[in-house]
């Protein structure tokens, strides 16, 4: 016969201490893991990041504005520079020679303008003689040989009735004949005075309209040479070539001795205090974007977090403006996400701790709430 197992006899199951650990744990850990999940959740939801992001600047090209060799070079590569500070000069003795001949010019041009003065002022003088006293005097004297006349006329006419009836002698009759006859001729003479005097007068005045047309082109004259010579002047300043901006020298290849032509370039100056990041986005990140948004900047050189804000969002994608654009109409298409580029400036007090350098790498996040 078996043995009759009785209840108190049943194995009693003992627990595995390693899986009541794990079990503690597990329950302490998934609450954990299910907080910080809705945390990390509810914290990247309104934050849209890229590390496709550069610090972008301004690059200033430093050329010559004049044909000339180079006398002195007054910079290095990476030096910086204040705005106004010489980079360049020049050999100025050529365009020098220039504006010492212009200014020689201009006083002659001054001395032309001095003799027409002169000349039209003599003309005024003698028109005014003309037309004023030496006219009224012939006119006067026309007037009174008209007198004259007229006075000899009627006596001559009064006189041939007396002739005729023989009242008076032949030869008083041919003296007041003679007299109407000189008295005639003078008038006329001074009638030939008076439109000869009028003729002048209109010739005198047409001197005066002739020496006005040189001295206006005398002072034409003087306003050309001083164009020139401001001209010069200024060519001449360009043989000092100084710095547009406050910036540090970069790829400088100008050299002592170097013969240049106007355009060519000489150096480039970068303003360190004028940059901005330009974060290029995938266009899917850009729904809930827009100007005035707070970001966070941090530079891969150092590790420091700046402020900033969204400037603005370019008008097209950088794939639409590169320089062979992508071109869809294919068969072989492919659909890839686009990148935009959005440029965002940095807080003026953060801009302070950190020089940045154009094509400096930095990852930029976006506050869209």
């Amino acid at each position: 016969m078996s043995p009759e197992i009785t209840p108190n006899d049943t194995p009693i199951e003992t627990p595995d201490p390693g899986q009541s650990k794990a079990m503690k744990a597990l329950k302490v850990v998934l609450p954990l893991a299910v907080l910080a999940g809705l945390g990390m959740f509810f914290y990247y939801r309104n934050r849209v990041s890229t590390d496709d992001a550069q610090v972008d600047g301004h690059l200033v090209p430093i050329s010559s504005k004049v044909y000339g060799n180079v006398g002195k070079v007054l910079v290095e590569d990476n030096q910086p520079v204040k705005e106004g500070q010489s980079l360049v000069d020049l050999d100025p003795r050529d365009l020098q020679a220039k504006v010492d001949q212009a200014r020689a010019a201009l006083v002659q041009a001054q001395s032309q303008v001095e003799v027409a003065k002169a000349e039209h002022l003599r003309a005024t003088v003698s028109y005014a003689q003309a037309k004023g006293s030496d006219l009224e005097a012939a006119q006067a004297t026309l007037e009174a040989r008209r007198s004259s006349y007229e006075k000899a006329k009627v006596d001559y006419q009064r006189m041939t009735p007396l002739a005729e009836r023989q009242e008076i002698s032949a030869l008083s009759y041919d003296a007041y004949r003679n007299q109407a006859e000189v008295n005639e001729g003078e008038w006329k003479v001074a009638q030939r005075r008076l439109n000869s005097l009028r003729q002048e007068a209109e010739a005198r005045k047409a001197n005066v309209a002739a020496q006005e047309a040189r001295l206006a082109q005398a002072q034409a004259g003087i306003a050309q040479a001083k164009a020139n010579l401001e001209a010069l002047e200024l060519q001449l300043s360009y043989t000092r070539i100084t710095a547009p901006v406050e910036g540090v020298v970069t790829r400088k290849f100008v050299e002592t001795g170097q013969v240049v032509q106007p355009g060519q370039g000489m150096m480039t100056l970068v303003p360190l205090h004028q940059t901005w990041i330009t974060a290029n986005y995938k266009e899917t990140q850009l729904a809930k974007v827009h100007p005035g948004q707070e970001v966070e900047i941090k530079v891969d050189m150092n590790g420091m977090v700046l402020k900033g804000k969204v400037d603005s969002i370019a008008g097209s994608t950088g794939a639409r403006m590169s320089l062979l654009p992508p071109e869809n109409a294919v068969g072989n298409f492919v659909k890839v996400v686009q990148r935009i580029p959005v440029k965002i400036r940095i807080d003026e007090e953060d801009a302070k701790k950190v020089q940045l350098r154009p094509g400096m790498n930095v990852e930029a996040t976006i506050l869209t709430k």
